[in-house]
């Protein structure tokens, strides 16, 4: 069941769901709207110009209000917001059509699971042959909550629990390499 704007607020108001900071004007019918925050990462170049998935990848990260992503470039950003799941909620993330009809992507892997803590790292593909301005604090997408049928048995508690900033990949810690 997704979320109406009169549950969003309710469990706002009950902390049994926490965004901060959360505006009233980002309280959509069926949303949240998210703003973008002000660090971003880029990948760092390596020697042989190859990434490993068994290597722990070093990025290069800035703080700023603005942020040119040049056309074909890929940047890792973050929401403004802070959330905190419930066991038994989950949320999708999705970029604005507006910026997505300027050729700019917004993906996140798509899924926020139950559970998890943190700001939620954007990954950001500009598509197009301009340059696009990215504005800390402007409008770049939305979370839609599912209710789940139970609470979680094993809610999230991975390697990006509780991250901040733009938080580059972690893929060279996992378990099944």
């Amino acid at each position: 069941m997704i979320l109406s704007d009169k549950t969003i607020i309710k469990m706002l108001k009950d902390k049994s769901l926490i965004i901060d900071p959360v505006t009233d004007e980002q309280i959509q019918p069926a949303s949240v709207d998210i703003r973008l925050g002000n660090t971003f990462s880029i990948v760092d170049d390596t020697p042989d110009g190859v990434i490993s998935l068994s290597s722990e990848i070093r990025y290069k990260t800035i703080t700023a209000d603005k942020y040119l992503i040049l056309p074909g470039q890929f940047v890792l950003a973050t929401t403004m917001e802070y959330f905190e799941l419930p066991d038994d909620l989950t949320a999708f993330v999705e970029g604005r059509s507006s910026l997505g009809r300027m050729g700019l992507f917004i993906q996140n892997a798509g899924w926020v699971d139950p559970g998890f803590k943190g700001e939620i790292t954007l990954e950001l593909f500009n598509a197009n042959r301009c340059a696009i301005e990215l504005q800390s604090g402007r409008r770049v997408g939305q979370l839609v909550f599912a209710k789940m049928d139970d609470k979680a048995q094993n809610p999230y508690n991975g390697k990006y629990q509780g991250q901040k900033g733009a938080t580059g990949s972690r893929v060279f810690m996992d378990k099944d390499k």
